[in-house]
């Protein structure tokens, strides 16, 4: 049985991606999961932009993954290397008809459809401060837990807005 009531918003679902962007994000969370780390999507950072994909390693290295679905998409968002220092490593997803040589050299690049994903670059390390490190930490694991507790009892529990 569903947490979630029949016609309600499900507490994991933004709402503001394209059908693009969300097959992009599906094929490269499992992507990134296969490689050990954990996902959680539209995360806030301290500097309040919005990541569309932060992953966690096993070690504790976070990865951004900015979402870019058209040139007219990367052209429109010009706010991406702000996130360098929310990670220690950044990449670009998109889907393979989007020309690779729009993405800036200086990021890793995916390659994503729904089902499945492929890194074509890889991206440089540039390794987070410490602190910075612990409040991303602080931000991602209460930001997964906020948003179980809200598919377990949506009606007692919200998640943070993204």
């Amino acid at each position: 049985m569903s947490a979630v009531p029949p016609g309600a918003a499900h507490p994991l679902v933004d709402g503001r991606q394209s059908p693009a962007a969300r097959a992009i994000a599906r094929g490269t969370t499992r992507l990134l999961h296969t490689l050990g780390l954990t996902v959680v999507s539209e995360l806030a950072l301290a500097s309040g932009r919005r990541a569309d994909l932060v992953a966690l390693s096993p070690r504790g290295e976070f990865w951004i993954v900015e979402i870019k679905s058209s040139l007219a998409d990367l052209r429109a968002d010009q706010k991406w290397p702000d996130y360098r220092r929310h990670c220690d490593r950044l990449f670009f997803a998109t889907l393979a008809e989007v020309p690779r040589t729009i993405f800036p050299p200086d990021a890793g690049l995916i390659i994503a459809d729904a089902f499945a994903a492929e890194i074509v670059r890889p991206a440089p390390e540039h390794k987070l401060h410490a602190a910075t490190r612990r409040g991303m930490l602080l931000a991602f694991a209460r930001t997964a837990a906020l948003r179980l507790c809200a598919i377990a009892d949506p009606d007692a529990i919200r998640p943070p807005p993204a």
